[in-house]
């Protein structure tokens, strides 16, 4: 998938090294201590040819409760420059040509350019999960339950 210089790609065992640099960058490490939630089920990221980050989704297909969830991690120097909105924009018309409408997204609510991005893109909270996600310093953090819904169905 591609909008300009941006691509999604699928991931390939050399991109293993790269992730692993991207996810040591101290603005990236912070909101992903543990880079072992980067699995096979994403996209690669490229900005200009150059491996830039990962987006993680997490389909679910089943006739009651479709949806898909996105987890996103872009390199510090491509932070605040829109490639977040635009990946998640991809991959969201990915899947809404899947016949997907809802998505969510589930930030630390201490992740404010996160959570601006998903806002952008029509995300809205749905409220803060509490001790959501273990904290590298061995307590925990809230997270925002966010959610896109693309055409809602209500009787």
């Amino acid at each position: 998938m591609r909008d300009g210089e941006l691509l999604l790609r699928r991931f390939e065992p050399a991109d293993a090294v790269t992730l692993e640099a991207i996810l040591a960058e101290d603005e990236v490490r912070r909101w992903w201590p543990d880079g072992r939630y980067v699995t096979e089920r994403g996209w690669v990221a490229e900005v200009e040819g150059r491996l830039a980050g990962w987006l993680e989704y997490d389909e679910q297909d089943g006739e009651w409760f479709p949806s898909v969830a996105f987890d996103i991690l872009l390199r510090s120097a491509l932070h605040g420059r829109r490639y977040g909105r635009r990946a998640l924009a991809l991959a969201i018309g990915h899947f809404a040509g899947r016949g997907h409408h809802r998505f969510t997204v589930d930030p630390s609510t201490a992740n404010e350019r996160a959570i601006r991005c998903y806002e952008s893109l029509g995300f809205e909270a749905v409220g803060v999960m509490r001790d959501y996600e273990r904290d590298p310093q061995g307590g925990w953090n809230d997270a925002l339950l966010m959610e896109l819904i693309l055409h809602p169905e209500r009787s």
